[in-house]
């Protein structure tokens, strides 16, 4: 009895030995397996913390269940077992860190075929709408950190240049098409005999177009990609923007530019989305400032393109009298190449992989990132630099109800379903930018827009046009006036120009060969004249009677001879169409040597912004730049020559360039992902309907009164930006 006694004592003891040798040896393959954990840590950069929680959910679920052995037999083993996994495992079997392992697949926490989810969070099917979005705004949150550090990684180097100077062109053709507007009305409605009533859509319709593609393409860019947009927009614009020089009926030349102008939309809100997306937040600052200067390259190179061209009348070509290709035509040709040009190079550039990411395509994503990590590295001269990342945070994909089409349909339907989807989910994502918490920021943003735009494009109208209207008053006070004179037997085959003949008789005298240009004729009597290839530029006969006088290739007609008489006089071969000159012309070259000093004026600013866009702030920028914009126009009231107002044109246009830097940068940043097209197009838009009401607007007073278009820009202006410096300051901001 008491040697049984004592032999189970024995036993006891015997196993409890055992067991504190086991517990001993276990504690110290686990002190192993941290100090391992620890090292590996400090080697790489962890992206850890941004993986999916599921992950390790479903790892412990794997421990727990694998075999059945684990946790069904957890009293029976030892604590101090080693695994299959483990035994035999040496520290030097670890893979190098560098070694290239293909993309790495993300796991999205979805528990495999023939696994038990035991332990699994609740199925998105269970959860409600409102839940799925906030854990969709805490995995953005997650991914907007973790991308900030990978940027970080990949570096600032040949990349964003390369991608800077292709979205460059695109934002230079930008400014080149609200440019051509301007420089091309003028001749386009007077080579294509546009009445008074027709004069002045050309700028209007542009615009208009400009708004709905800023809209458009903006929130189509954050459904299909900031790239694809891009290049479609710029295809559209580049091809009837090339075909539009070639029309010759005024109706199908304002569609052309119309469609062009709607291509043309998209440029701003894509360019400056995708660019943002691929520079670390203490770059973006100075860097979209950087990108704005193409703007005024783009004005430049219009500028001086419509100087060289537009003037040089010589430079047009015809096919008989049906087909006229006047120098104005040459000019919109030339203005398309930098659209080309844009289009060409963005076929080599690669999607925005903070797009991809948004959309849950990680592989994809990760390949651009990895393609920009390279390039930079290799032209830093480290190739050998591994890039680290091998996971990435993507949010969760809410599901969107779609109602699906037959797979029999017609293909016809399944395209206009296609649109009418694409349409749909644009207004939607609309909506969102009027969800909290970017719904008083939207508003606000909006009225900066708008205000900014309609003093910029509403004095821009005006600037030139009171300088026309100075220079027209002073070669008027020129004008040489002959009353009661009376020429016989004389030949005119020279310019007679800025004249006023009062009550005038030219009997048998000859006109050949020349040119009467701002020309007026009054109570005058013409008797057996005769007159040979005239053209008349601004000249007109009033009350004036024609006796047995003969015209032969000339362009006076009707709309010249006002309430004038024809006594047994005849036409012959008379020129057809409107008919348009450059020569001599005493205000085409100054007009667009105005333009040319007003955008080159842009250029001090564009540097200045660009400099301390990131030290002093957007938004006192921003404010800053448009109430002095608002001060300096007060100024014009003491504007009485061209030289003061030519002054105060480059004055204003320096000042307020750093308005329009400042609030590009700023909404681009305050604006997530999912919605920054859609966003940034809104703006734009809003931007657009302002150039419109401001061209209406202030071109209606020119000559009229200074009163109101000083006061109405300083407002506006001045209002502006104090709702402006009520925008938070984005400069801390990690791109959502």
């Amino acid at each position: 009895m008491d040697e049984t006694q004592n032999n189970r004592t024995s036993l006891v003891k015997g196993a409890k030995d055992i067991a504190k040798e086991a517990k001993r040896q276990a504690s110290k393959n686990f002190s192993k397996a941290v100090d391992r954990a620890s090292d590996e840590y400090s080697a790489h950069r962890s992206y850890n913390r941004f993986q999916n929680e599921d992950e390790e959910e479903n790892n412990y679920n794997n421990y727990t269940q694998q075999d059945g052995h684990y946790a069904g037999n957890a009293a029976n083993d030892e604590d101090g077992a080693s695994s299959d996994a483990t035994e035999g495992h040496d520290d030097e079997d670890e893979i190098y860190e560098g070694e290239y392992q293909g993309v790495p697949a993300y796991n999205d926490g979805k528990p495999r075929e023939g696994q038990v989810a035991l332990g699994q969070p609740v199925s998105d099917s269970l959860k409600s709408r409102k839940e799925l979005e906030n854990e969709r705004q805490a995995d953005e949150e997650e991914l907007a950190q973790q991308y900030e550090l990978i940027m970080q990684e990949c570096g600032h180097g040949r990349f964003q240049w390369q991608l800077f100077f292709v979205l460059g062109l695109a934002l230079m053709s930008d400014g080149v098409e609200v440019f051509v507007v301007g420089f091309v009305l003028p001749s386009a409605e007077t080579d294509m005999c546009v009445p008074n009533s027709g004069a002045g859509w050309l700028g209007s319709i542009v615009y208009l177009g400009m708004m709905f593609g800023a809209f458009f393409w903006g929130g189509l860019s954050d459904k299909v990609g900031r790239r694809q947009c891009l290049l479609i927009s710029m295809s559209v614009n580049g091809f009837f923007a090339f075909l539009s020089s070639f029309v010759q009926g005024y109706s199908m030349f304002l569609f052309c530019r119309m469609v062009s102008g709607f291509g043309i939309g998209g440029a701003v809100p894509i360019v400056f989305s995708y660019f943002a997306e691929v520079l670390a937040r203490e770059k973006r600052g100075e860097h979209l400032s950087w990108l704005c200067m193409f703007w005024m390259i783009g004005g430049i190179y219009a500028s001086a393109m419509a100087w060289a061209i537009i003037p040089h009348y010589g430079w047009s070509f015809s096919m008989g009298s049906a087909y006229q290709f006047h120098s104005w035509r040459v000019f919109v040709v030339v203005c398309a190449l930098p659209c080309v040009s844009a289009v060409v190079a963005l076929t080599f550039m690669p999607e925005s992989p903070r797009f991809y990411l948004e959309m849950g395509k990680h592989d994809e994503a990760w390949m651009v990132l990895k393609q920009i990590h390279d390039t930079n590295m290799r032209a830093r001269g480290e190739p050998e630099r591994v890039f680290t990342v091998n996971r990435i945070k993507i949010p969760k994909q809410l599901d969107e109800l779609v109602e699906m089409q037959n797979e029999s349909a017609n293909p016809v339907l399944k395209v206009l379903f296609k649109i009418k989807a694409e349409l749909r989910g644009i207004w939607l994502t609309f909506m969102r930018c009027f969800n909290y918490p970017v719904k008083d920021n939207t508003v606000k943003l909006a009225a900066v827009w708008f205000t900014l735009s309609f003093g910029y494009y509403g004095l821009s109208v005006w600037f030139p046009d009171v300088i026309k209207h100075l220079q027209a008053d002073e070669y008027a006070s020129r004008v040489k006036i002959h009353n009661s004179e009376r020429i016989e037997d004389f030949t005119f085959n020279f310019t007679l120009e800025n004249q006023i003949h009062r009550n005038g008789v030219f009997l048998n005298d000859r006109f050949i060969s020349m040119k009467f240009k701002a020309v007026t004729f009054i109570d005058s009597s013409f008797l057996n004249c005769y007159f040979e290839d005239v053209s008349s530029v601004g000249s007109f006969f009033k009350n004036c009677t024609f006796v047995d006088s003969f015209f032969y290739n000339t362009d006076i007609d009707d709309s010249k001879l006002i309430n004038s008489s024809l006594i047994n006089s005849s036409f012959h071969h008379n020129k057809t169409g409107c008919q348009m000159t450059f020569d001599d012309d005493y205000s085409a070259y100054w007009v667009y040597f105005v333009n040319f000093l007003g955008t080159l004026a842009v250029l001090p600013g564009n540097i200045v912004s660009a400099l301390l866009m990131d030290k002093i702030g957007r938004l006192s920028m921003l404010g800053g730049s448009m109430v002095l914009s608002g001060i300096s126009c007060f100024f014009l009231w003491f504007g009485t020559s061209e030289s003061m107002m030519i002054f105060m044109l480059c004055l204003y246009n320096g000042l307020s360039i750093s308005a329009w830097n400042s609030l590009d940068v700023v909404t681009t940043e305050l604006y997530p992902t999912d919605r920054r097209g859609t966003g940034f197009g809104f703006c734009n838009a809003m931007c657009k309907l302002a150039a419109v009401l401001g061209n209406l607007i202030f071109g209606s007073l020119v000559g009229i009164t200074k009163a109101i278009p000083i006061l109405l820009a300083s407002s506006v202006l001045v209002g502006g930006g104090l709702v402006g410096l009520r925008l938070p300051d984005t400069r801390a901001n990690v791109l959502m």
